[in-house]
Order: structure tokens, then C-alpha cells, then sequence
């Protein structure tokens, strides 16, 4: 069964999904919200540009790769991202980022996921977002952590999947930031590495 995430809570994946984990999928999902005309009609709805990217860490903060709608691949091959979404339309996972944990390289240890609008619009306009964590194998949503809040931030530093102890951790971080793409939320995701 998966777990909603709080902001700030950490968690075990392995232990979540009862198993040793080999691949998984991070995604994320949103809708635009309805906007309302006179009277509460006729408002009309249009489209949002979220992206999803992963930033590749190792030690002392040192960023080894990243995988944004820019690089859809990361250079070792470990993690890809599936394709941009520049609606937000449509059931489920909007963007999708697969992550083959058994071949992420030894010297990255903490992967970040951030989520930003492109073109500048802010978590008001954004209904029903949220980030997942799914087991490839068995597409098992292990967690799951809610993104809406209706606020001015245009961007999201939301989860950090690390290696500890020999084992990978998720831990929700939900911190709004403002940017465009990843590279401007970097002085927000050092202070969780």
C-alpha cells in the first residue's frame, strides 16, 4: 500500500515496497485549475508547461548529470526521462522520469527531483499535482506526495531519493522555490543534499 508523504518525512523504499527495488519510476502529474467566468461559467481552463527533472549528485554537493526536457537521458544511461508534457492533459502521470536504481552509478549518491513551470505560471493556476514513486516492476505506487498548495511559487524542489546504508530512502522535501528551470532552484536543493 503506498504512503502519503508529508512534507519533510523520510522513508525507506525498500522497505515500502517490500522488496529490494531495481527500477522505479518518479511521476508527476497535474491539471490545470478551472478557471471561473461571471457567475462562476464560461471561464475556460487553458494549459500549463510543468516540468520534471532529476539532478544527479554525489559527494561534497558536487552535481555529476542532470535529466530535464532538455537531456532526456542521463550519460550513463541509469535514468530517463520520457518526454515533456506541455498541457498537463490527460489521466495520470503527465511526465515521467525511470531511474534503473541497480545501475545509477556508485559515485552518485542523492538524486533530486524538482518540478517547475517553464513559462512562469504559478501553483494557483495547477490543481491535482503530485509526485509518485512507482515500482517498475509491478507498478505499485510505493509513495506518493501531494503538490498543490495554491501559492505564487512557480517551481518545487520535491523529493530527494539517496543511498543509505546500503539502501535507497525517499525523503519528501515540498520546498517552493521560483525558476524556470532546474539550474535556478540549485542554492534551494543544496540545503537538503
Amino acid at each position: 500500500m503506498a504512503i502519503n508523504l508529508e512534507k519533510g518525512q523520510k522513508i525507506s523504499l525498500e522497505k515500502e515496497a517490500g522488496k529490494a527495488l531495481n527500477k522505479v519510476v518518479m511521476g508527476l502529474g497535474w491539471d490545470v485549475a478551472k478557471k471561473k467566468g461571471f457567475l462562476g461559467f464560461g471561464g475556460g481552463s487553458g494549459s500549463i508547461d510543468l516540468d520534471a527533472s532529476c539532478v544527479m549528485f554525489g559527494e561534497g554537493k558536487a552535481c555529476l548529470d542532470t535529466v530535464w526536457f532538455r537531456q532526456l537521458k542521463s550519460k550513463d544511461g541509469s535514468v530517463v526521462h520520457t518526454g515533456d508534457n506541455l498541457t498537463g492533459e490527460g489521466e495520470g502521470d503527465d511526465e515521467r522520469i525511470i531511474v534503473d536504481l541497480a545501475h545509477v552509478p556508485a559515485a552518485v549518491t542523492a538524486l533530486v527531483f524538482t518540478v517547475n513551470s517553464f513559462t512562469g505560471q504559478n501553483f494557483k493556476q495547477v490543481e491535482n499535482a503530485f509526485c509518485r514513486i512507482v515500482d517498475s516492476s509491478t507498478n505499485a505506487e510505493i509513495a506518493k506526495y501531494n503538490l498543490s498548495g495554491g501559492t505564487d511559487a512557480t517551481a518545487m524542489v520535491m523529493a530527494k531519493v539517496y543511498r543509505h546504508n546500503g539502501e535507497w530512502k525517499m525523503h519528501a522535501i515540498g520546498e517552493q522555490a521560483s525558476g524556470k528551470t532546474f539550474k535556478d532552484l540549485m542554492p534551494v536543493i543544496e540545503r537538503f543534499l
